[in-house]
């Protein structure tokens, strides 16, 4: 049989993000730019505020986002939420492809959201990378920053290793925040976040379980 297009799916309008969900993506929005910020001050990137007020704050920061990840990982595994995050390949080329050139020619999506894949292959493999990569490295670096004295470690190989793993989490908000222009409008995956509901590919096993 042939594979259905997507403008012969059946679309509604699904509730399919949490209410945690949406709290721990705003949380941890809010708590990363605030650990870039007094970040950059601890750099010497800009002189706003005290040298130690902005390590503070920074290590209150980090404190609370290791805490929010602690629980994000427990509502996961126990919601079943970490399937969404399963790298496929399948049509991953062709979300590539649209994210390349496709988008700019207005070409459908060829990966839209369903009610049991939420994230299309593109952002899963981009999710996973931060959830396996950047955020435990930047963790463990943190971590062995403050200990550095115990451990035996070379403070300036963390420090750096730290850096290197904070500029790839800036890079990874920065393309982010423009993927989530990049919607049907440029407010709709905005809207979804703060909402929880977003227009969804209903396939014929998700009508059944309604």
């Amino acid at each position: 049989m042939a594979e259905k297009t997507m403008a012969q799916y059946k679309r509604e309008y699904r509730k399919i993000f949490a209410r945690f969900e949406r709290f721990w993506h705003w949380a941890q929005a809010a708590l990363v730019l605030t650990l870039m910020a007094t970040g950059a001050r601890l750099h010497g990137l800009f002189d706003i505020g005290t040298w130690q007020g902005a390590f503070g704050i920074h290590l209150i920061a980090a404190l609370a986002i290791v805490v929010l990840w602690i629980f994000a990982i427990f509502w996961h595994f126990t919601t079943g939420e970490w399937q969404h995050y399963i790298p496929t390949g399948r049509k991953l080329l062709a979300v590539i492809r649209y994210y390349a050139f496709g988008i700019f020619l207005g070409e459908p999506h060829p990966a839209k959201p369903t009610i049991r894949r939420k994230h299309n292959p593109l952002q899963r493999l981009s999710y996973l990378f931060l959830k396996l990569v950047i955020n435990p490295a930047i963790w463990a670096t943190g971590v062995l920053y403050l200990t550095v004295n115990i451990t035996g470690m070379n403070l300036e190989l963390v420090a750096w290793t730290h850096v290197v793993a904070a500029y790839a989490m800036a890079i990874f908000v920065v393309i982010h925040v423009y993927m989530a222009t990049t919607g049907e409008t440029v407010t709709s995956y905005l809207k979804a976040m703060i909402t929880g509901y977003e227009w969804v590919i209903v396939e014929e096993e998700d009508k059944r379980k309604a």
